[in-house]
């Protein structure tokens, strides 16, 4: 079982960038699937990227694709998600999740089954 700690989450205009991590412990990196997930209020758990450690393939929503940057670093077990060019539609709480690797990671979230316990983003307009 993986352990997640997601942290980076704030408030930020408009336009800005965050970085999210997601450190990991309990296992290495590579043997899991991490994907990125937000909850914003009244809303469904959604998956906005993820990554797999088998091949390092990435997906993304189509609502956050060229502006949503996932990566991950073996050595630190620590996944990043940057952001860029924020909007105040990505408010939400962000959250990591991991999954034994697949090959192919996705965007499901009723796959995973390691969670973090979220960091909150907050855009305004």
């Amino acid at each position: 079982q993986l352990q997640l700690v997601e942290s980076g989450g704030g408030l930020v205009q408009s336009g800005g960038s965050l970085r999210l991590s997601c450190a990991a412990s309990g296992s290495t990196l590579d043997r899991y699937d991490i994907g990125w997930f937000r909850q914003a209020p009244g809303k469904e758990r959604e998956g906005v990227s993820c990554f797999s450690s088998r091949g390092g393939s990435t997906k993304y929503a189509d609502s956050v694709k060229g502006r949503f940057t996932i990566s991950g670093d073996f050595a630190k077990s620590t996944v990043y998600l940057q952001i860029d060019s924020l909007k105040p539609e990505d408010t939400a709480v962000y959250y990591c999740a991991a999954r034994p690797t697949w090959g192919s990671c996705s965007l499901g979230r009723y796959t995973y089954t390691d969670w973090g316990q979220g960091t909150q983003v907050t855009v305004s307009s």
